[in-house]
């Protein structure tokens, strides 16, 4: 029966067992640092948060808003790196190195005028668009929100570039270096709060400026390392970049997908954000905390799925389709058991950090009975929704990704938390309904479609 369930899912036969791609240690040679990384990543939100919350429940609202606004845009920018991980790795897959300089450096420029860009025009308009996302919130919070969105706003070029150097790197198999940048991060992102929030007493404007500088750091490291021979992906003399449209066509056919899937993922966010901030400063800073909790307890798996790319990248780049095939499935069932674990360690830490942030009693009873049901759901439902169609975007196939997600997103979680929270008046609890709803029909559609093998026909270079 297992033997008859394998063969549907990928040809054996065809598979080198003796000359893969990825032996199991090279597997974790690359998954693991992306997997620390990711973790060091969460903690730095939950850093600021807890650190945000000894302020009170204003600024500790505040953030939690500015940050769904945040997410929105580094979304878009992991998703353009996104792009370059796969264009990159299947240039790699070939043998191209050449191809690979070239496309990176179109990466690069094109990173910079869209968050450059980007940020100008944020800047321009941030009193009316927090007013106009999130309403008549209380004064405080609004204030603080103004202040934390501009500061915050200004690192975007540089987390921007971060993703894409990141990116480069992943996509050659060196997943050390970012994370070694992000342990270094992490600690400048802590020293910074706990100088400016608790020393000089800046509030939401101490966070702010500590994760500016933070980005600032990685932006300008792994630049710098980039320039460094020796190494599949090389970058220099970035004054003479000029732009290849073809090859920045190719780039964007893959990023934009990419971009608007995320994109309509975080706007749907927004909708949600918006909706609980009517219930009320307790329930907002229970939706925060959970959001941080929850993006822990699947982060392990999210660098799963990031280091698949990479990996059934260079398998189609080198035309080993049924070997990618054997990647997904093998890497979804290290999926599986990291979700587990990882809601276990959420679940038993959430009363600590509860604690330890100073929530209040109401803020803290939401916050907990919200993660005893994700801990309960998430193992059966998260894990076909998302690593899966990893690979398959790797593969080329993005549009089809684009179109499920941004469905089920808007027609699943966005419209049944609406509906529950203003026909039925559920509290934040709504939020996860429709997330769970989410999860499971987007699992069961991406499960038909890798059965499929359309997304295997797909060409990308």
């Amino acid at each position: 029966m297992f033997s008859a369930l394998k063969n549907r899912l990928y040809d054996s036969s065809k598979i080198d067992s003796d000359n893969k791609l990825f032996s199991n240690k090279a597997l974790w040679v690359l998954l693991f640092p992306i997997i620390i990384e990711q973790l060091l990543n969460s903690f730095m939100g939950m850093a600021d948060t807890m650190m945000v919350s000894n302020v009170g429940s204003s600024a500790i609202s505040a953030v939690s808003l500015v940050d769904s606004i945040n997410v929105l845009v580094i979304q878009v920018f992991s998703a353009m790196a996104t792009g370059a991980t796969i264009i990159c790795s299947q240039f790699l897959g070939r043998g191209d190195e050449r191809r690979t300089n070239k496309a990176a450096r179109q990466v690069v420029l094109t990173m910079v005028v869209i968050s450059v860009t980007l940020t100008i025009l944020l800047i321009s308009c941030r009193s009316w668009l927090l007013s106009f996302i999130f309403g008549q919130v209380e004064s405080e919070v609004m204030a603080d929100a103004k202040v934390y969105f501009l500061i915050t706003v200004l690192s975007y070029p540089f987390i921007a570039l971060f993703n894409a150097g990141s990116a480069f790197y992943r996509a050659g198999g060196n997943s050390k270096f970012p994370m070694k940048i992000a342990v270094v991060s992490n600690l400048l992102n802590i020293i910074g709060n706990i100088i400016l929030i608790f020393g000089f007493h800046m509030g939401v404007a101490g966070a702010a400026l500590s994760t500016l500088i933070s980005r600032i750091f990685c932006c300008m490291v792994v630049f710098y390392f980039l320039g460094k021979p020796k190494q599949p992906i090389v970058l220099n003399e970035y004054l003479k970049i000029r732009p290849d449209f073809p090859l920045i066509g190719m780039i964007l056919s893959v990023g934009v997908p990419a971009g608007i899937e995320n994109g309509m993922f975080q706007f749907g966010k927004l909708a949600i954000q918006s909706t609980v901030s009517t219930l009320g400063t307790a329930a907002i800073a229970a939706q925060a905390m959970t959001n941080i909790l929850e993006t822990v307890n699947g982060i392990a798996a999210i660098g799963i799925g990031i280091g698949l790319m990479t990996i059934v990248g260079q398998c189609m780049g080198a035309g080993r389709k049924e070997e990618a095939k054997y990647y997904i499935v093998k890497l979804t069932g290290y999926a599986e058991v990291a979700i587990i674990l990882s809601c276990l360690f959420a679940m038993a830490i959430t009363k600590p950090i509860t604690y330890l942030a100073g929530m209040e009693a109401e803020s803290a009873k939401l916050c907990f009975e919200m993660m005893i049901a994700i801990t309960i759901v998430k193992p059966f439902v998260w894990v076909l929704s998302f690593i899966p169609a990893y690979g398959m975007r790797a593969a080329g196939d993005v549009k089809f990704s684009m179109i499920v997600s941004t469905l089920t997103m808007w027609l699943c979680r966005v419209a049944l938390c609406v509906y529950l929270c203003k026909v039925w008046g559920f509290g934040p609890i709504a939020v996860w309904i429709g997330m769970f709803a989410d999860w499971t029909i987007r699992g069961i559609i991406f499960s038909i479609r890798f059965f499929s093998g359309k997304w295997a026909e797909k060409q990308v270079i």
